[in-house]
């Protein structure tokens, strides 16, 4: 069955991250043939990087550390991913930078999509992404869902952020669709490599 694992990308506490997550992977649930994960950067407590080697480096010792080990097995056992990120200061968390560098390999040749939200709806922090996604050799998909911070709001408010976030359902079966192409497509491909 094919693993899509949704990417919890902020660890603050109250924070709406896992909101936009539990949305996107209940639309992604949908899809019978789909296991859909989160994977919360909160459960993965990564120090900052610290290894000798980069991930990338050909014939890096195996991590020894138990987090990261559990991190980079699940992330190999994926066959895409959606990233939940807040923007912070015009960019992404440094939470989720770490957890995107201690692994190389695993990441390769697999599909992301991403769900942003806060100010300019997080459209820096997906820019920003998308560079560091094609340096670890993945396909960023197009559709977005960018989440405006009126929406961030109704969270804050304690007001239905259920019914604020069904306002981009639409945005989110357009993602999902094409998230899903590119899934099929890259897994064919890395299955027969």
């Amino acid at each position: 069955m094919t693993r899509i694992s949704v990417i919890v990308g902020s660890v603050r506490p109250n924070r709406f991250a896992e909101q936009a997550a539990n949305w996107i992977a209940d639309h992604l649930r949908q899809q019978l043939t789909i296991d859909t994960r989160i994977l919360d950067l909160a459960d993965f407590p990564m120090p900052m990087y610290e290894e000798p080697f980069p991930p990338a480096f050909p014939g890096r010792p195996p991590f020894t550390n138990e987090v990261v080990i559990r991190w980079t097995a699940e992330i190999a056992a994926s066959d895409a991913f959606v990233i939940v990120t807040p923007e912070y200061n015009h960019g992404y968390p440094p939470v989720l930078k770490n957890a995107l560098d201690y692994v190389y390999d695993e990441w390769n040749r697999k599909p992301v999509a991403f769900v942003s939200y806060g100010e300019v709806a997080g459209a820096r922090s997906v820019s920003q992404l998308r560079d560091v996604v094609a340096t670890l050799g993945m396909a960023s998909i197009r559709p977005t869902v960018m989440i405006p911070f009126s929406t961030l709001m109704t969270h804050y408010r304690k007001e239905n952020v259920a019914a604020a976030l069904a306002e981009f359902d639409g945005a989110a079966s357009a993602l999902i669709s094409e998230l899903l192409w590119w899934t099929t497509v890259l897994k064919d491909a890395r299955d027969k490599s």
